[in-house]
């Protein structure tokens, strides 16, 4: 099968766009069917077809619910199709115009946060007019989100959807805090890169063929995955106007190597991938309004979009790429990939010179990061395999808070490093000796990926870190970790080899622990219906959640969870020897809970610990 780098280059004509509007109406009163606003916008969107095209690239061609009541952005789409092949689809993006303002009252735009019966309303609209313009339905849409209730409804109404522009990875709390607090697109917790998204949660990849929503996802950008992690994910992604925001380039000779960096580390995931690596490009015209955007002039924005789609050009004319439309990625998706196969990749820093690597991985069950900053710890594990069902919009509990929530978060719960007494969430391991104790979360190092074939013909992906050596008073330790994700288990088995001591004879204490809790936000949740327990046979200790320190331990415990009900997930940890299983209860100026094994480990011992998610019962 063609392994070559695939892109989706994805423009819209939006009549009144996002940015432009403000800037070109600055000082004026709101006027939404501004001729020339709608002029300069067709302007754009000319030029950015004619830049793709320039380049040998197809376009899918997002149609905006304004651009239909306008023949010219129309015609436009269609000659274009006609000519190169490209794709007519349509965006649930660019809504406002006078005839929505009118007809829905509000101005509203974000199709996830509405009622779900003006979602139904809107949907129904905006694909009927489409059908009256082009006269068939699309096959492709999008948004910066679709929650699982809107896709489900589309699908069921117009099946030719087969593709969707479905979220905007990270762009939660981190991006609401860089825009003023005014960005109140919160969805935090989905893929980075294409995913069949389940019926129950847009975030949650699809199990089976039974939870299958029947389109593919794709992301709305391609991001940085460290740079937009540990900041705002809207200057840093394969969008060469996002690269311009983020301030990353040199403002003498306007060049920007980062955003060719950013390109070529997407196609480096092959190697993660089975040969597989994806990017995309969306693009609407308010960024390359004639008044200039983020500190630059209108020709820097033009000469950064025009220098992305030669980039893309030139790895086409190199046979490195494959260009296809949202409908073609679609079906060449459902042929390379299983729903079981995750989707990986072992990111370096590529914009601040450090030597910092996070390893993702994302399957059906989890969504789960991993810092080699921090000895291999898992900072982001969110808890798929519950496929929690989260309505969104006006007249649910979530009006504007789409994320899928965590279960470990450093961003959002202080991971390990904190100012006070408390803990902060995390996966990770503490050494003892005689009374020293080092957390493993401070002995930096490097990942190396690879794979391992399973009798089922499943794969087990295998980071092995590179060891690490612990000095206490009196005696030196050599610890190699290496973390498996195998295909379809929906755990994470840690396993800890002690390569060396300087003293043979000695013993030390490992603390396998993980410190975890729930939310989408930075904010606490309520914790008291936490449960807490310790399994061994017939045995069991368990704890109702009540902010009192408490803790229990269990020699030889077969398992120790929690069960959280209010995200309908069960978190436990298993060992495969003889350990003492514990949990403990935080109070509230630090509310998480702890699970844990601890054990006395000896030279050339091996111990390994799984972390399991479950749907709770």
């Amino acid at each position: 099968m063609d392994d070559r780098f695939i892109v989706n280059i994805i423009h819209r004509p939006e009549m009144v766009p996002e940015y432009s509007a403000t800037v070109t109406g600055q000082g004026k009163e709101e006027d939404i069917g501004d001729k020339k606003l709608l002029t300069e916008s067709l302007d754009i969107f000319r030029t950015q077809q004619r830049l793709a095209h320039e380049n040998g690239l197809k376009v899918t061609i997002q149609m905006t619910y304004a651009s239909l009541f306008n023949d010219e952005a129309v015609e436009i789409a269609k000659h274009d199709h006609e000519t190169y092949g490209d794709e007519i689809a349509l965006s649930l993006l660019g809504l406002p115009c006078e005839q929505f303002r009118e007809k829905y009252k509000t101005k509203d735009f974000c199709i996830w946060m509405f009622s779900m019966e003006d979602k139904k309303a809107i949907v129904r609209d905006v694909f009927g007019k489409f059908h009256e313009r082009f006269g068939f339905y699309p096959e492709s849409t999008g948004s910066y989100y679709m929650d699982a209730d809107l896709i489900n409804f589309i699908k069921a109404e117009y099946p030719s959807v087969k593709c969707a522009v479905a979220n905007c990875w990270e762009e939660g709390p981190k991006a609401y805090h860089t825009c003023n607090n005014s960005w109140y697109t919160l969805f935090d917790g989905g893929p980075w890169a294409p995913w069949i998204p389940s019926k129950q949660n847009t975030h949650a990849p699809a199990a089976n063929e039974a939870e299958d929503s029947g389109i593919v996802a794709i992301p709305h950008l391609s991001r940085d995955l460290i740079a937009c992690y540990d900041g705002n994910g809207s200057n840093f992604g394969t969008h060469p106007q996002n690269v311009l925001r983020g301030m990353i380039y040199d403002s003498k000779t306007w060049e920007y190597p980062y955003l060719y960096n950013l390109i070529d580390q997407y196609r480096d995931l092959a190697k993660y991938n089975n040969g597989y690596a994806y990017n995309m490009m969306f693009v609407g015209p308010g960024w390359m309004n004639k008044m200039g955007r983020w500190e630059a002039p209108y020709e820097l924005l033009l000469q950064s979009y025009s220098d992305g789609c030669k980039y893309y050009g030139d790895l086409k004319k190199e046979g490195k790429l494959q260009d296809m439309t949202m409908s073609e990625f679609a079906d060449h998706y459902r042929k390379k990939k299983t729903y079981t196969e995750p989707e990986c990749a072992l990111w370096r820093d590529i914009l601040y010179g450090s030597d910092k690597q996070l390893f993702w991985y994302c399957d059906p069950f989890m969504r789960a990061c991993v810092n080699m900053d921090q000895g291999g710890a898992i900072v982001d594990l969110r808890p798929y395999a519950a496929k929690l069902e989260w309505p969104v919009g006006i007249g649910t509990k979530h009006v504007q808070d789409a994320s899928y929530p965590f279960l470990i978060q450093e961003k959002y719960r202080a991971g390990y490093f904190t100012h006070y007494a408390g803990e902060g969430t995390v996966r990770s391991a503490k050494l003892s000796y005689k009374g020293e104790e080092v957390d493993l979360c401070l002995t930096p190092t490097k990942a190396h990926f690879s794979e391992e074939m399973l009798p089922d013909g499943k794969k087990t992906r295998i980071l092995t870190l590179d060891p690490v050596t612990i000095e206490f008073r009196g005696l030196t330790v050599k610890l190699l970790t290496k973390e498996y994700f195998e295909e379809g288990s929906s755990a994470i088995r840690i396993e800890r080899t002690v390569l060396e001591m300087s003293d043979p004879n000695a013993e030390v204490s490992l603390n396998e622990y993980m410190v975890a809790c729930y939310g989408t936000t930075e904010y606490p949740e309520d914790m008291t219906c936490v449960r807490l327990s310790a399994k061994k046979g017939s045995e069991e200790k368990t704890l109702r959640y009540e902010y009192k320190c408490r803790e229990e331990s269990l020699q030889d415990a077969e398992e120790v969870a929690a069960v959280i009900p209010a995200i309908e997930t069960k978190v436990s940890m298993t060992a495969d020897a003889g350990a003492e299983g514990y949990f403990k209860e935080g109070y509230a100026f630090s509310p998480m809970f702890t699970l844990g094994y601890r054990k006395t480990i000896r030279d050339k011992e091996v111990f390994s610990t799984w972390l399991n998610l479950q749907k709770a019962d």
